[in-house]
């Protein structure tokens, strides 16, 4: 428990102060403890506070800062849990001692293939590491969500409840609670009834993906072979890329992955987005999606399902996942879900679901290298999924991006050469700007007018895999054919600003589109 020492206690007068660069403010949106964390959080990034530096004890913090002494045990236990401070027996609380203080990084070169860390616009870094400096993202840049109506009194009360619990260790696979409350949201809302033992719980997508790569690596004696679609997210090809993968381009259409070009003999894994395909929207037809299945069993492939936005479909109800279609002792498929986007990306927690067979692989490696969410985020997870608040808000919040959505298709209607793809659900929007060397013209264009107004949209061309020189399966497999030819345009999120600022940005959007 934090400060049980009476060592670590009488320390407290030697700890670096802590002088916070604004006042925590009750009526915010986001819970006393997560303001804390990000305060301490921006601290050690600045150097105020620094490597093997103490920090001061719970009750004293909470004292100064006129708050309960929970707010500041669920600060710092989020902090450990990221690495930010560290606790041990005689030496009380103190910033991580191995931690080097960060500097901003310059921007990579066009043309360098950098990788995104994130579904927001590709960012220099690959490796999404939290303490570098992020640019602020701007109204309309992609993969933020809307987070400003999660704090009501049901998330309130959940993070209460999880304060009293800081000081208790949630086991390497996950708060039992959360894992069947997770299974149950499953069984509900995606149409896929499995045990809460097929649940692992995740520091979100990347994490969990991290997870199965670093398991599955162990069985092969090799580099694994990973295809990830193409059009596709930078983020996921970028962590395969880490964990020593060879990556692979597999083409993607309208309808999703293009399951009658799936090669033979290369691949170990695939990641596929079956639900929401990223960036171009598209669901995979149950016809492709029962190829996939049948394709990996005779294979003997790794199916990862990255499920990340599927929930918030704004016509019609969710689909099911492809797991769903699986079997849950000898199947195939992987899925990974996150709180980031329904909820708020600060949570990074999400959920692995296993089948059993893979389980065996996975559990393992888990439990040696430990469970990656606190205590008090499992549990106020928990507390938010049993209540029956989560179904509530996702339904609020689809709502929301449908509105936004159909206020994309007004803002831009009528512009000569533009295009809003259709999609029925999702965080972003997807400009066509027209194919060829007038597409890429107009798309760098607007890229740089968008830039310079700090609005935050993304190039499209950017989610294509070739500019980075990845090769396609097929012609690693020798079989003819290969990746779609990019097209062309901007990417636009629905939830990076209020309704008001996004209404403006809209319009500015409109404006620069119009200029070319």
């Amino acid at each position: 428990m934090l400060d049980s020492d009476p060592r670590a206690r009488s320390r407290s007068a030697r700890a670096a102060s802590l002088t916070l660069s604004s006042p925590l403010d009750r009526s915010a949106d986001a819970p006393l403890p997560v303001q804390l964390a990000a305060q301490i959080r921006d601290a050690i990034d600045r150097g105020v506070l620094r490597a093997g530096e103490s920090v001061p004890a719970t009750r004293e913090l909470g004292r100064q800062l006129g708050v309960a002494r929970g707010v500041v045990v669920a600060a710092y236990e989020q902090l450990i849990a990221e690495g930010y401070l560290s606790a041990g027996h005689g030496r009380g609380t103190t910033v991580h001692p191995e931690l080097r203080q960060s500097t901003p990084s310059a921007p990579a070169p066009e043309g360098s293939g950098a990788l995104s860390n994130s579904r927001t616009a590709p960012a220099p870094s690959p490796t999404g590491a939290s303490h570098l400096a992020p640019r602020l993202p701007g109204p309309l840049a992609p993969g933020m969500p809307i987070s400003d109506a999660v704090d009501r009194p049901a998330w309130r009360s959940a993070w209460r409840t999880a304060a009293a619990r800081a000081h208790l260790a949630a086991p390497e696979l996950g708060d039992p609670r959360l894992r069947a409350e997770i299974a149950e949201h499953l069984r509900r809302m995606r149409g896929t009834a499995r045990d809460a033992e097929d649940v692992i719980v995740t520091a979100g997508a990347r994490e969990g993906l991290g997870l199965v790569l670093t398991a599955l690596g162990t069985t092969r004696g090799r580099a694994l072979a990973v295809g990830v679609e193409d059009p596709g997210y930078p983020s996921l090809r970028g962590v395969a890329a880490r964990h020593g993968a060879q990556v692979f381009a597999l083409p993607a259409d309208a309808d999703g992955l293009d399951t009658a070009r799936l090669p033979e003999g290369v691949l170990d894994v695939v990641i596929v987005t079956p639900s929401h395909q990223y960036p171009l929207g598209g669901s995979l037809p149950l016809a492709r999606r029962r190829e996939l299945l049948d394709w990996a069993r005779r294979r003997g492939v790794v199916i990862v399902e990255d499920d990340y936005d599927s929930e918030l479909r704004h016509s019609g109800s969710p689909l099911p996942t492809l797991a769903a279609l699986d079997d849950p002792a000898a199947g195939a498929v992987l899925l990974l879900g996150t709180f980031s986007q329904t909820i708020a990306p600060a949570l990074s927690a999400g959920y692995l679901l296993a089948p059993s067979g893979l389980r065996g692989v996975i559990e393992p490696v888990r439990e040696e290298l430990g469970g990656p969410v606190s205590t008090v985020v499992q549990t106020a997870l928990a507390e938010f999924l049993a209540t029956g608040e989560l179904r509530r808000h996702t339904a609020r919040m689809r709502r929301r991006y449908a509105i936004r959505r159909e206020l994309v298709g007004e803002r831009l209607a009528g512009i000569a050469g533009v295009r809003v793809r259709p999609t029925h659900g999702g965080l972003h929007a997807v400009v066509e700007l027209g194919s060829g060397p007038g597409g890429r013209e107009r798309e760098s264009a607007a890229v740089r007018r968008i830039e310079r107004a700090g609005l935050g949209g993304a190039s499209l061309e950017r989610y294509w895999q070739r500019r980075e020189g990845i090769p396609s399966a097929h012609s690693a497999s020798g079989a003819p054919g290969g990746s779609t030819a990019p097209q062309h345009g901007i990417v636009i999120g629905l939830g990076g600003a209020d309704e008001a600022e996004f209404d403006r940005a809209l319009r500015r959007f409109r404006e620069i589109l119009e200029a070319d």
